[in-house]
This record gives C-alpha cells, structure tokens and sequence, in this order.
C-alpha cells in the first residue's frame, strides 16, 4: 500500500492523561493509504498500556509501531493473517523488552483496530479497549471485552451495571506482552447477543454514509455509558467537539485513568471513486472492432451490388481503405515510495512520539 496524505474519511482523535496526575500511557495511530487499483484504506490503532512505571506506555507504544508498520508493508489483501502476524510480533517485542529491563517487567498492551479498505470495515482486538458504531440513531459495542467481568456477565454472574463496580473490572484475560501470545478477536458484533461464528463472519461490513466509528481506552468506558457516548456524538456539529466533549465529561466524572478516543464518519456524500481495470476497456474494444468489421462487410456488399447493376465499360478493381483499431492505454497511476515507519529500538525509553499524521492533540485539564 502507498501513504497518503489525506483520508476519504473524517477523523479526528484526543488524548488525554486524565485528573489523577499520572503519565499517559495511551498511544494511537491514524494512517491513510492506497491500494494499486486506487481503492483508499484508512488505518486506525489504539493501545493502553498496562505496568507501572514507565512500562505502560512503552508497552503501548511498541503495540502501535509494529501494528501500523506491518499494516503498511501490507498490500491489503490478507487483512486478517496482517493482523494475526501484527499482534504476535508486537506482543513477542514487548515481552523480550520486559524481560530485559527490572523497570518494565509486567508490561502490556491492549490494542484494538479499524481497517476500513474503502467502505468496508476489518477489526481486530485484545483486551478491554473498544470499538463502537454508531448508525441510524443507535450505538453498538462492535468488541468484546476479554476481561473478568465479561466473563461473569456472560455467565449470567453479574450484570453489566454491578460489574462496573466490582473488584476485579480491570482485571484483563488477553493483552499484549502476556506469557502466552495472545490471539487477535475478530468478532465484530452488529447486535447484543450475536453468536460468535456469525461475528467471526461479519468481517468486511459494509460501512455506510454518516455512520460514525469510535475507538476507546477505558478511561472513557468506565465514566460515560454508551448512549451518552451517543448523544454526544450526534449533539456535536463536529468530531473535533464530539472528541472533546467525551474527554471532558469523562474527566468532569473523576478522570482516574487516561482517556483516549478516536472517532471516524463516512461523509454523507460518500461515493468510491477507484481505478478503471483494462479488463473493463475489453468489452468496448471487441465491440469496436465488431462494428468497424460489420461496416466494411456492408460496404462491400453494397459496391458489388451497384457494379453488377451498372457494370463499367472498363473493370478497375476497388481496393476499399483499411482500418487501423489503436488501443490506448490506461494511464497508470504514479506511485510514490513509502516512508519508512519508526521502529522501536531497543532501549525504547525515552518514550517517543506515536506516529501518525493526524496530532495527538492532548487536551490539558
């Protein structure tokens, strides 16, 4: 895939480390690019890292590098097998990290992402950040949490709204950097209680005009409920305000942990516009050709009627003008080279910048 400049999809994302005065430990990454055939791709990734110290944040910033740079060095066909190979050498990078430094040990990440190759959306994830869709007036969690408290609901244990209160809510079943490698989700959920074969399926949905993705860290999930998340959303004239506003009820509420969000729309005017294939000039060349050939049967035809009606005194031969088919080729597009993405080194602390093109635009309390 190429980078690109610009998105054919609105995003805006915040971040911010919350009221409690700890370090962000929250990392994203927003990219566009395109395929040869022209197809834009927009890629979205959010990690919350896990660790203290200082070990949260780089756990989280070595999610996002080796996630968006496998991504990039993708030609988006196999989007599931990126991902699966994505996570995995992600989460090896910040286990042997953590295992080389005191400072780190018992890092890890969550992660979770948005693939949208034109209008249709590929999702994976581990741990407790989520990814929401919000269309035709309602909002849908699209993730499941691999928590302990997700576990018990789903066992009919605890309800969604004691489990918000219980001891163990931040206890996490799959994150990034865990002894045993952790498997990518790609259940996408268009309804509660949908089975998972069916979500497993449900990958490659079609996204449709004003519909509106949200990616979160729990700071934001644990404060505010999911339809405030919507009213909010569909209060705001813009994401940039929508974005806002989500990070600052969250911390009006306590702000305990860092707050991340990343909101993407489909414009209501929406169209693919992607390259013409050669293939698709076929059907007008044969037919071309077809009719120059049927009009010079027919003129032929037409000549030896007329000269044995009126046969001249003198037979000159009439040699009829042949015509040249020139098929033009299709202009291919010019491709320009991907830069090369950062790479976690191997003393990743200081911390550096996540890469992306959009600013991380960190809101101060």
């Amino acid at each position: 895939m190429n980078r690109v400049s610009r998105a054919h999809l609105n995003v805006e994302a915040q971040s911010h480390p919350g009221m409690t005065g700890k370090n962000n430990e929250d990392r994203y990454a927003v990219a566009s690019f395109m395929l040869e055939d022209r197809m834009p791709v927009l890629f979205a990734v959010l990690a919350d890292g896990i660790g203290g110290h200082r070990g949260g944040e780089v756990a989280a910033e070595l999610a996002v590098n080796y996630i968006m740079q496998a991504v990039a060095k993708s030609d988006g066909k196999h989007t599931r097998q990126t991902m699966e190979t994505a996570v995995g050498e992600a989460s090896e990078a910040i286990a042997a990290h953590s295992a080389t430094n005191d400072d780190l040990k018992g890092m890890g990440s969550t992660c979770a992402t948005a693939w949208i190759i034109g209008d249709r959306l590929y999702t994976s994830y581990v741990g407790d950040s989520r990814i929401y869709l919000m269309r035709s007036g309602r909002i849908q969690q699209l993730t499941t949490d691999h928590t302990w408290v997700q576990e018990a609901i789903e066992k009919g244990i605890l309800t969604p709204e004691l489990a918000r209160e219980h001891p163990n809510v931040h206890v996490i079943r799959r994150y990034l950097g865990s002894p045993v490698p952790p498997d990518p989700d790609f259940r996408l959920k268009w309804f509660d209680g949908e089975g998972d074969r069916n979500a497993d399926g449900n990958q490659g949905a079609q996204l449709l005009p004003n519909d509106v993705l949200l990616l979160c860290s729990d700071g934001l999930t644990d404060l505010v409920w999911n339809d405030e998340i919507l009213e909010i959303v569909r209060a705001k004239p813009t994401l940039k305000e929508a974005a806002r506003a989500l990070v600052d009820l969250a911390n009006s509420r306590g702000g305990h942990d860092n707050i991340t969000v990343i909101l993407i729309s489909v414009p209501s005017d929406f169209k693919l516009k992607t390259k013409k294939k050669d293939s698709d000039w076929l059907p007008w060349v044969i037919g071309g050709v077809a009719g120059l050939m049927f009009v010079l049967v027919a003129a032929s035809i037409l000549t030896f009627s007329l000269m044995r009606r009126n046969p001249p005194s003198t037979f000159t031969p009439t040699v009829l003008p042949s015509a040249l088919v020139t098929e033009t080729p299709f202009p291919s597009p010019t491709e320009s080279p991907l830069p090369a993405l950062p790479t976690a080194t191997a003393e990743p602390l200081p911390v550096a910048p996540t890469y992306t093109p959009w600013p991380t635009n960190t809101v101060n309390p």
